[in-house]
């Protein structure tokens, strides 16, 4: 396999389906084949790790499409990826949203840049998956029942993931970070848990805090192996 040539990356050429509409009425968008099984890579469902997009894109337009070995999304949370915040319109933190046994209302709590102690508060919605972007990717994860699941993010610069996996540890080996088998703060009603409940592999990949350069020149190559069917 072999990469697209460089002056052909302007455009992702793979094929696009519509999962369900955000809460502004925007299309929510997977791409790629949706066989039963295919892995799923997933970017910003926090709008504001918008470095987890462009590295996401930028392995996509890398890969052709008859390479392509998983479904993606570019942005799970777009209405907040077009307004510029980490929740959804209605401020909810859409990676507290999940229906996993974990999950309960509380107020989330986010730095409102990384130079300060000074924090926004978010909600974890009314309730289980009360907000359209959730119960459109809970949809489309039962139906495609993917052999795993990435979810990218930003800034922590690590593989998460409760107990050891194949795909954390290849992610380990190409990224050169460290895995944790946990954060060290409150999370309830993650996209990971809901998953792994499901019985569905489920790592998180968050990025280090970084350029949209450096996302590409660092990060994308990895994301398009990955697209590729390395794992």
């Amino acid at each position: 396999m072999t990469d697209v040539p460089l002056p052909k990356r302007g455009v992702v050429r793979h094929p696009a389906t519509e999962y369900g509409r955000s809460r502004r009425g925007v299309p929510l968008t997977v791409f790629g084949p949706l066989e039963p099984g295919t892995p799923l890579v997933l970017a910003a469902i926090h709008g504001n790790e918008s470095e987890t997009t462009v590295a996401l894109s930028a392995a996509a337009r890398m890969t052709r499409p008859e390479d392509l070995r998983c479904a993606f999304i570019l942005t799970a949370n777009p209405d907040a990826a077009l307004l510029g915040t980490r929740g959804n319109a209605a401020g909810v933190d859409l990676n507290r949203n999940f229906p996993s046994a974990d999950w309960e209302a509380w107020t989330v709590v986010s730095h409102w840049s990384s130079r300060t102690t000074q924090v926004v508060e978010l909600s974890t919605g009314t309730a289980p998956a009360s907000e359209p972007e959730t119960a459109a990717l809970v949809d489309l994860v039962e139906r495609l029942a993917p052999r795993w699941i990435l979810t990218l993010h930003t800034p922590i610069g690590a593989v998460l993931e409760p107990e050891p996996s194949a795909l954390g540890e290849w992610l380990v080996e190409h990224t050169g970070l460290s895995r944790w088998d946990r954060v060290n703060y409150r999370t309830t009603g993650v996209l990971d848990g809901w998953a792994s409940e499901q019985g569905i592999l489920a790592v998180t990949l968050e990025l280090p805090k970084t350029t949209h350069d450096t996302a590409v020149v660092r990060y994308a190559p990895v994301l398009a192996e990955l697209l590729r069917g390395a794992i």
